[in-house]
């Protein structure tokens, strides 16, 4: 019975080895049904072959879960193997027969804890303090989240004399509109360079400012070189029917571009 508890043992610890490294990705900004799949694929050794496992061993630090599961898996299932063996090997049909029944039970109660959503949440709200307590595993990849990877990008650029940006503040400018949002601005204030962080609506665009905006790359440099005067209002309006249009596409395909 001392190799049966060991292989229900190790396939306990199985279970929480990938709960584990399901969070810790998560905690790296996948989503949890990504980060349970490339967790369970690089414990068991199989299926880790998709497009995500490329986001995946690209960063870092999931590249180190990665490994490391890949490690523990190679050695619990080893273990599973041999203890399976010593359950079953050199042992009387009767006695097969009394351990194969304990260890269906077993194995009906381990299933039943992994597919628990009330543990499943319980344990994941533990493992997730216990890697932020004793871990510094909360990276998010954020080339993956702001999908600089998908058309979308940040860029920069300096606001010229003839600029059609200068001397108009955000709420008259509009640029949310056109799909770009303006995550700061350095502006030099008596030879000192300044930055504003997330400048509000009356925020007003000076001459010399930088500005780093976020949306597609496309409709920045559109931005960046668009001039002040009637022909900078018409290229802003038609920015704008750009976007609505896009927006209507995208709503037409699921929300998705």
């Amino acid at each position: 019975m001392i190799a049966l508890v060991s292989l229900l043992l190790v396939i306990l610890f199985s279970i929480i080895v990938v709960r584990i490294g399901t969070v810790a990705l998560r905690m790296t900004g996948l989503p949890n049904e990504v980060a349970a799949f490339q967790a369970q694929s690089a414990f068991s050794g199989t299926g880790f072959t998709t497009s995500e496992s490329e986001i995946v061993v690209s960063h870092p630090v999931r590249r180190k879960i990665i490994r490391i599961l890949m490690l523990l898996g190679s050695a619990g299932i080893t273990s599973a193997m041999a203890t399976l063996v010593l359950t079953f090997v050199g042992r009387t049909p009767e006695e097969m027969a009394y351990r194969g029944f304990w260890l269906a039970i077993g194995l009906l109660a381990l299933y039943l804890f992994a597919r628990s959503k009330l543990i499943y949440k319980w344990m994941a709200k533990l493992i997730e303090k216990a890697l932020e307590r004793w871990t510094t595993i909360r990276v998010y990849d954020y080339e993956q989240l702001l999908g600089l990877s998908k058309g979308y990008t940040i860029s920069q650029f300096k606001v010229k004399k003839d600029s059609w940006l200068a001397g108009k503040t955000l709420k008259e400018l509009e640029l949310e509109r056109e799909g770009i949002i303006v995550l700061g601005i350095y502006r030099k204030v008596n030879g000192v360079e300044r930055y504003i962080g997330a400048p509000k609506a009356n925020t007003r665009i000076e001459v010399g400012d930088v500005i780093i905006c976020y949306g597609r790359e496309e409709a920045i440099i559109n931005l960046s070189k668009r001039l002040k005067g009637v022909e900078g209002d018409l290229e802003h309006k038609y920015a704008i029917e750009r976007e609505m249009l896009r927006e209507a596409i995208r709503k037409l395909q699921g929300g998705f571009d």
